[in-house]
């Protein structure tokens, strides 16, 4: 990700939890943890312009009241004070992909929202010579095959890296890059596959995070912003001692079987993951910098979400 997009999405960040508290005192108190995130995202939000602030606050004003209606128990009367605050980053290196949270300690509750300003991207993991993604993703280690498929691409890298060769001077990355390493990857996750049965479920759970969350995307040019619902856990939705959610959110199934693992037709960098369920990912490999480095960079998007993920559109005023 860009450092200006990166500022962009800290910015959301900052006037959705704003507009958060400002909301949300209106019926009971409510506090923001002004933590180092915090000040991250209030520079980020002073550094981007006037129009994009104004577009932003207004993508955070559309989302609230429908967040509102989804969780009920944000604006319960009560006495107890309501926390707002934004996570570091680190957090979702450690598997919580959820930007905001709001909580409750009184009731020992809490919900999150995972923030995106214009893109739709899940993960951007990486492969290189030394990460043992199958261990990562899923708790069971690489094979030996898979190392040894990929250890002659990162042979090449480093030797590039060493002459600072650029990536557009390389003379088919495609070729001796990006199909070779996707074609070890796919071939790794299927033979995984094979002996353990929770790998789609562990996969889902891994590009999704730990915790379940809403997804709050503004989409400028459509002047809307658009809430996804991931509750896989059941721990979304809850009803108030007074109210129940206007909004019903179904709990996710997670899928069990792989139904293909594939190239996209056309594609030398993409490969597209089905499952049972509605579930399908892609997954887009690039270099993330100028010079050539051991290592890439996945960006993996939802490209297909079962009939119970809720998708609201919420328009600007």
């Amino acid at each position: 990700m860009s450092s200006q997009s990166n500022d962009q999405g800290r910015a959301y960040e900052y006037i959705c939890l704003l507009t958060l508290e400002s909301e949300i005192s209106k019926f009971r108190p409510a506090v923001i943890d002004n933590n180092s995130s915090f000040y991250a995202a209030q520079r980020a939000w002073n550094s981007v312009t006037e129009q994009l602030q104004d577009n932003l606050t207004k993508a955070a004003e559309a989302a609230v009241q429908t967040i509102f209606d989804l969780e009920p128990l944000i604006v319960e009367d009560g006495d107890d004070e309501l926390e707002l605050f934004i996570q570091p980053d680190t957090k979702g290196e450690q598997g919580d992909v959820r930007d905001i949270l709001i909580v409750r300690r009184g009731i020992q509750w809490e919900v999150g929202l995972s923030m995106k300003h214009n893109h739709f991207a899940v993960k951007h993991s990486r492969l290189s010579k030394a990460l043992d993604f199958g261990k990562h993703w899923y708790g069971v280690p690489c094979s030996a095959e898979y190392w040894d498929d990929v250890k002659p691409i990162f042979l090449y890298l480093n030797e590039e890296t060493r002459k600072s060769t650029k990536w557009r001077d390389l003379p088919a990355k495609e070729d001796d890059v990006y199909i070779p390493l996707l074609t070890a990857f796919v071939n790794e996750v299927k033979r995984t596959n094979t002996t353990n049965k929770d790998i789609p479920s562990k996969m889902v759970e891994y590009l999704l995070g730990e915790y379940d969350f809403y997804k709050v995307i503004s989409i400028d040019n459509k002047k809307m912003t658009q809430i996804l619902s991931f509750n896989l856990r059941g721990t979304l939705n809850q009803a108030s001692q007074s109210d129940k959610p206007k909004i019903a959110v179904p709990i996710a199934n997670l899928p069990t079987r792989i139904v293909s693992l594939d190239f996209k037709p056309n594609s030398n960098n993409t490969v597209e993951l089905y499952m049972d369920g509605g579930w399908q990912f892609s997954f887009r490999i690039h270099n993330a910098a100028t010079l050539v480095e051991p290592s890439l960079k996945f960006d993996i998007q939802i490209i297909g979400m079962p009939a119970t993920i809720i998708s609201i559109d919420c328009t600007w005023n």
